[in-house]
């Protein structure tokens, strides 16, 4: 049986919104929505915060959620990817997945899916996507797509506008486009192996760090699914999740 953890690295710092993890969205720290949102999932053997701040530390310990602990990290990661690492090296688990601590509305039925295909063993890691239809966000650079195979195997991610249509006459078609989704499930034993590798020249140029895992020769499978939550990257966006909250709720 394979033992999953759920890691939600969450770090005061943010340049464009510090101590956002702890902004309230309808009456609530945001660490909290993201954190009750992955308990949802079924998969999941535990739930950890792995932050850099005893402030988050105290408001998730104080959350008194049964199987959610807190890893205190080093402050000076370069990533989110290197925080998870870290929470997890000396535990004996399976597979890691790791869920964005800015992601308050990250829907619990995609958690699942991601462990059932990291726990067959067959890949490195597993990520997710969303057809992409709106022409705007296509060619927004800020709007990563995902490339992958018929079997789901990741091709490629870039802040371009791929696949691109070279004959002006063709259109393009439903599936032609996929957002990437920027939740991962890592085999515990890749995830160390990845951080301990420097970026590649793409993940430099295209400031992607998925970029370095398909350098090294990852196996990732890309899921296709319809959620897609927000990102909270500004104080502007905390109304915008709280719209959404009422919606789902």
């Amino acid at each position: 049986m394979n033992r999953i953890v759920g890691v939600i690295p969450s770090r005061w710092g943010s340049t464009r919104f510090p101590g956002k993890s702890l902004a309230l969205i309808s009456g609530k720290p945001m660490v909290q929505w993201v954190v009750e949102r992955v308990k949802l999932a079924q998969r999941l053997d535990a739930v950890i915060v792995a932050t850099d701040d005893e402030r988050i530390a105290d408001c998730v310990k104080a959350l008194g959620i049964p199987d959610v602990t807190v890893a205190m990290t080093d402050p000076n990661h370069p990533s989110g990817t290197d925080r998870i690492a870290e929470a997890v090296q000396a535990l004996e688990v399976d597979a890691v997945i790791n869920v964005q601590g800015d992601e308050p509305l990250i829907e619990p039925s995609l958690i699942d899916p991601l462990a059932e295909e990291i726990s067959t063993g067959e890949w490195d890691m597993v990520t997710a996507a969303t057809p992409l239809e709106d022409e705007s966000q296509i060619s927004d650079p800020s709007v990563v797509k995902a490339l992958f195979n018929r079997h789901g195997q990741a091709l490629y991610f870039s802040r371009a506008t791929l696949p691109y249509i070279r004959d002006p006459e063709d259109r393009p078609t439903p599936g032609s486009y996929w957002r990437h989704i920027g939740i991962y499930a890592y085999r515990r034993d890749y995830l160390l192996k990845l951080v301990a590798e420097p970026p590649c020249a793409l993940e430099e140029l295209e400031k992607l760090e998925q970029l370095r895992a398909l350098d090294m020769g990852c196996r990732m499978k890309v899921v296709k699914t319809q959620d897609f939550g927000i990102g909270v990257d500004t104080p502007a966006d905390i109304v915008k999740a709280e719209q959404l909250l009422q919606k789902i709720q």
